[in-house]
């Protein structure tokens, strides 16, 4: 017992650590941004090299080259200041994975028993899911845009949903409690990352169409300077909303399976299998709009919103308005 609750109090203290570390994140993340040099100045340099080269020949190879020379060596405005934000990332994460591992121990179990372990499970799986994509793509200008939901989920845990760990409900004691809520935690944090790209693509798109109209790029010209261009983040979320699909399918698939063991039904029509099909809905109208009807921009990116909200209201508006069979969220 005591052994149990000195593991219990280090992943609570874990947990408030993994917060610090994100936030010295957020920060580093935020002024990498600042200090970026933009877009438009590495479309303009581009344009300017393609330019000269029509005139000289071989300047235009110098300039992209001293390009890529201030890339590797650390030298581009915002630079070293997002990758710090990287590596205090990759820090926090692992406290996060800390604070999972040392609540499953104290508990005996897998620590999804209720919401604040999901909570902080699928802030973990926000984090991951980034730092996937950040070992093959250069993502630091998406770093704030992650870091703050997995504060807020983080944040939320902490001060609402934090109960203490007890023994698993019967329902619940079954290999497809880690098989199911596994995969819908890597679907949390690939949905979310999705999200954050197709707000970003928004505010890009809004800008582009002001300063199109001669108007000013407004609020969001800043930002639009220093992220890619619309259609690579169009791109980007349309990938990723692809590759977690499947997946989120076979969740909405696994849970059936788990109920028809544990409650004698594949599907009863309960508020968190309804929203789950819900979600899947939208999300399968988003794929098979962009796949046959070719719809793209605000269109698809309205319906991908649409598709997180729904996964959201599932995550939190199901458990803490509603009762169910799902209701373990500890906090009811």
């Amino acid at each position: 017992m005591a052994s149990e609750t000195t593991l219990a109090y280090i992943s609570n203290n874990l947990v408030y650590a993994s917060m610090l570390a994100y936030t010295v994140a957020m920060v580093a993340f935020a002024l990498s941004f600042a200090q970026g040099r933009g877009r438009s100045d590495s479309s303009t340099s581009v344009r300017g090299a393609a330019e000269t080269q029509t005139a000289v020949g071989s300047v235009s190879v110098d300039v992209l080259e001293r390009t890529d020379v201030e890339s590797e060596t650390g030298s581009e405005p915002g630079r070293r200041a997002g990758n710090i934000g990287m590596s205090v990332m990759w820090l926090a994460t692992a406290l996060l994975l800390g604070a999972v591992i040392a609540r499953g121990l104290s508990a005996g179990r897998v620590p999804w028993g209720n919401m604040y372990e999901f909570s902080i499970t699928s802030a973990l799986g926000i984090s991951v899911a980034f730092l996937v994509v950040s070992l093959k793509r250069d993502v630091r200008w998406l770093g704030m845009l992650v870091v703050i939901p997995v504060l807020l989920t983080l944040g939320t845990a902490v001060a609402v949903l934090y109960t203490d760990s007890a023994p698993l409900v019967p329902a619940l004691k079954s290999w497809w409690l880690l098989i199911h809520v596994s995969a819908a935690i890597i679907c949390a944090g690939a949905f979310t990352l999705g999200a954050a790209v197709t707000v970003l693509y928004l505010m890009v798109t809004r800008v582009d169409r002001r300063v199109a109209a001669g108007e000013s790029a407004g609020w969001f010209g800043s930002i639009a300077q220093r992220v890619p261009s619309a259609d690579r983040l169009d791109q980007l979320a349309y990938r990723t909303n692809s590759f977690v699909f499947p997946l989120w399918t076979f969740a909405v698939v696994a849970g059936a399976i788990w109920a028809e063991s544990a409650w004698g039904r594949y599907w009863g029509w309960d508020p968190k299998e309804t929203w789950a099909f819900i979600t899947w809905i939208v999300y399968a109208a988003y794929l098979h709009a962009r796949a046959t009807a070719g719809w793209k921009g605000h269109r698809a990116a309205a319906i991908g919103l649409l598709g997180y909200s729904c996964f959201l209201f599932n995550y939190f508006g199901v458990n803490l308005l509603f009762s169910g069979l799902h209701s373990y969220s500890g906090v009811k």
